[in-house]
């Protein structure tokens, strides 16, 4: 579960989690790599006619500093275009706030988180928030859904990832820059609201997985940049893909249907001209359900930039 989210977690997961974690120091950095190293070549796509050009860029929500990939083949796609769209525009932060208490706080009279669990889960668990300077009881009234994200995001930034890295504040930044207009392909309250949307089964599955998957957080997470930076997306699709089949239902929800939506917004903005920079989750752009194979069913396609 923790690879799945990894590469396709949304932008607003990754906002509610990491603030769990602001007090724990990072790592310390490692020695600076080589330059080649250091160089990344992140998947591009594109998808054009007579008078529209659509950029498709996967991105990893969270990187280590110093990691170069605003340059090349994406900068220049970013430079051509005219719009910036990412998953969602993030609100300020007690608008967010008030989001979470409204959508993933558990209703009055819900038992216990951890008393929902498994037994054999619970320890483990109890283990995983309090390993993030967290009281036992810390996520006891949250939903299991805002649960999992906090346990699988919140440790990153002890490993030295920081959203400030990620290409969603990098871009942002930029466009701001260059008075470029940024909008979301979803809203915050969807987002939250497709989290939301799970049954209660799906939920605390994802979290028992999320728990399991913990102690292999470090790897999986150099391993999907490495593949991201090599621009591999078949390399992640094949790690995602595996985790997909366990939670069908959470694939469902999270991948596979936003990924139909954002295909036939593409589509439908085809139909206007000018040039357009998406930016979302790498997992959305891997795989045989990913937007470029929704596309391709829609009658669209999606050709990879070389560079």
């Amino acid at each position: 579960m923790i690879r799945k989210l990894g590469a396709a977690l949304s932008a607003v997961a990754i906002a509610l989690a990491l603030p769990a974690c602001a007090q724990q120091p990072a790592k310390a950095p490692a020695a600076k790599p080589s330059r080649a190293a250091n160089d990344a070549d992140p998947a591009l796509w594109v998808v054009k006619d007579k008078d529209t050009t659509i950029y498709l860029f996967g991105t990893i929500h969270v990187l280590k500093p110093g990691l170069t990939w605003f340059d090349e083949a994406v900068k220049t796609a970013f430079d051509r275009s005219k719009e910036v769209k990412l998953e969602i525009v993030m609100p300020d932060p007690a608008a967010m706030q008030g989001l979470v208490k409204a959508t993933g706080v558990a209703a009055p009279g819900t038992p216990p988180l951890t008393e929902r669990l498994p037994a054999g889960k619970r320890a483990a668990f109890t283990k995983a928030v309090t390993d993030l300077g967290l009281p036992a009881d810390a996520l006891d009234r949250y939903k299991p859904w805002l649960a999992a994200t906090q346990l699988s995001v919140a440790p990153l930034s002890k490993l030295g990832y920081d959203s400030a890295n990620g290409p969603e504040e990098v871009i942002t930044d930029a466009a701001k820059r260059a008075g470029k207009p940024v909008s979301g392909l979803e809203t915050p309250e969807q987002q939250l609201g497709f989290f939301g949307s799970l049954s209660d089964s799906a939920q605390l599955q994802f979290l028992v997985s999320t728990v399991d998957e913990l102690p292999k957080l470090e790897t999986q997470m150099a391993a999907m940049v490495d593949e991201w930076a090599r621009g591999d997306p078949d390399a992640l699709a094949r790690e995602m893909n595996d985790e997909l089949k366990s939670s069908p239902e959470v694939a469902k929800v999270l991948l596979t249907d936003r990924n139909a939506r954002w295909a036939q917004w593409i589509k439908g903005r085809m139909a206007r001209p000018g040039t357009v920079f998406i930016a979302v989750g790498a997992g959305h752009l891997a795989g045989p359900d990913s937007v470029q194979a929704q596309l391709a069913r829609l009658g669209v396609t999606a050709r990879r930039v070389r560079y």
